[in-house]
């Protein structure tokens, strides 16, 4: 049988990381993305390793997977004066992650917010290396492609690609992939998904995507608009997602993970069960 991805979505660690675990996996999910911190600050938080150890022991009994998502406040390109706060955050974001046993903590892009490109470039690249100097654990940092709706940064594949190989620790990054940002930002369209395989095969993407966020889309293609949607009660579809993530490329990563709304009981079970079945029917025919 072909090895497939875990499947779950975002998850609340109010009860703590363990609680976040089995909350995950009482609704059906292989994995699970969770906030190491206030998502709205960067304030440090010290690391409670007997919830986090917890957290990873129970993971590796069930055989799920996890990764953390950075504060909404956190910004690669942030100039000289806050890239400290921003390393500092991010560095605490890896140390809680790498505690838990996640493969990694996902971060957006970056957003310019009137610099030169050049420049902004060069923070993320700066912020990347302070970032990772010195880290020595299992857990990766995951660069999420952007929607276009703070600007047109990180909107590309080749763009996530050369910031990787710029930076000196390559090792220590991968990708997230996010079907909503991807269909927003005009890089992904449905009716060609074959053009988005064969470009991120050349640039050398898929190798290193380690999660995907899979969301529909409020808005049309290439509307530069952030807005998710349930699957299937999107723009996107059922019919597109499937494809896209049922591919040779993205059935290789370790965790997909929804961030939409839940269902009516509370859960994604409903929409873990539907994914679930994509890749059994595959794997059927």
């Amino acid at each position: 049988m072909t090895l497939n991805p875990g499947i779950g979505a975002h998850v609340s660690i109010r009860g703590g990381y363990g609680q976040a675990a089995r909350s995950a996996r009482e609704s059906g999910a292989s994995c699970f993305q969770y906030f190491p911190k206030n998502p709205r600050s960067l304030k440090l938080k010290p690391v409670d390793y007997r919830d986090a150890r917890s957290c990873a022991s129970y993971c590796r009994e069930q055989g799920m997977v996890s990764i953390a998502h950075t504060p909404y406040p956190t910004n690669l390109a942030a100039d000289s004066a806050g890239r400290a706060v921003m390393a500092a955050s991010l560095r605490n974001d890896l140390e809680i992650a790498e505690a838990c046993g996640s493969l990694g903590i996902v971060v957006h892009f970056g957003h310019f917010a009137g610099m030169e490109p050049l420049q902004g470039y060069q923070n993320i690249i700066q912020c990347i290396n302070d970032t990772l100097s010195g880290w020595e654990g299992q857990t990766k940092l995951l660069i999420e492609n952007m929607a276009g709706n703070h600007g047109h940064e990180g909107m590309t594949l080749e763009e996530l690609v050369k910031v990787r190989e710029l930076s000196r620790y390559p090792e220590k990054i991968g990708f997230c992939f996010d079907t909503c940002h991807a269909f927003a930002s005009g890089i992904w369209n449905p009716q060609h998904t074959d053009e988005l395989l064969q470009r991120g095969e050349a640039l050398g993407y898929w190798p290193h995507l380690a999660a995907v966020h899979l969301n529909d889309s409020q808005f049309p293609y290439g509307s530069r608009r952030d807005r998710h949607a349930q699957i299937g009660q999107g723009h996107i579809g059922v019919k597109a997602l499937r494809e896209l993530l049922t591919s040779a490329p993205l059935r290789k990563v370790a965790a997909i993970a929804m961030e939409t709304e839940k269902g009516p009981d509370g859960t994604h079970r409903a929409e873990i069960a539907v994914v679930r079945h994509w890749f059994e029917a595959e794997d059927e025919s």
